[in-house]
């Protein structure tokens, strides 16, 4: 049994999440469009890296009003996210690439569960809040209340090197579903 495996096998903690999950990924990812009746295939490269509380940029999203409700004592293993996406829905424009970048900053609220503050939200591009929790086989769920949506996101992983990610986009009632997406990630191990 490897070492992804056995730490799934626990409840997971943020810490050990965000350690795990940093390095370089390529990502293939297959959503569907309820809404447009729509099918889009994505390949993207993914970069995490762990980053000091004292980052500039964490303190600059901490000083902003997504965090001044929240207890700041409970940081934990922020960590910047980077992504370059090709999909068949691209545009004519090439410079129009899906890519960007976000920082996340987990609140502890216990051993399995919390808050995520991120610069960039997942379905819409705005800073969000988001909800976390960890299952006991390790799956993390994250869930984030947009003005027009809602977006429950979950992360396994399958061994140390590859993790699933799942996620669905449901209108703000939470009655109708707009979009599914799953992809498959694989670690970039250096030779």
């Amino acid at each position: 049994m490897s070492s992804a495996q056995k730490t799934t096998q626990a409840c997971m903690t943020i810490e050990q999440f965000v350690a795990q999950s940093s390095g370089k990924w390529r990502s293939m990812r297959s959503g569907h469009s309820l809404a447009f009746q729509q099918f889009e295939e994505v390949l993207s490269e993914v970069t995490i890296e762990e980053i000091s509380k004292d980052d500039s940029a964490v303190k600059q999203l901490l000083e902003s009003s997504l965090a001044n409700k929240h207890n700041l004592e409970t940081i934990s293993s922020p960590f910047k996210m980077e992504w370059c996406a090709e999909s068949d829905w691209e545009p004519d424009d090439p410079s129009e690439v899906s890519s960007g970048s976000c920082i996340i900053i987990p609140l502890v609220k216990d051993i399995s569960s919390g808050t995520l503050i991120r610069s960039v939200g997942y379905a819409e591009a705005e800073a969000a809040i988001s909800e976390y929790n960890f299952s006991n086989d390790g799956t993390f769920t994250l869930t984030t209340n947009y003005e027009q949506s809602i977006a429950e996101e979950k992360i396994w992983f399958v061994s140390e090197n590859v993790r699933c990610r799942s996620s669905v986009l449901r209108t703000s009632a939470g009655s109708g579903v707009l979009q599914t997406s799953f992809a498959s990630e694989v670690r970039r191990i250096n030779a």
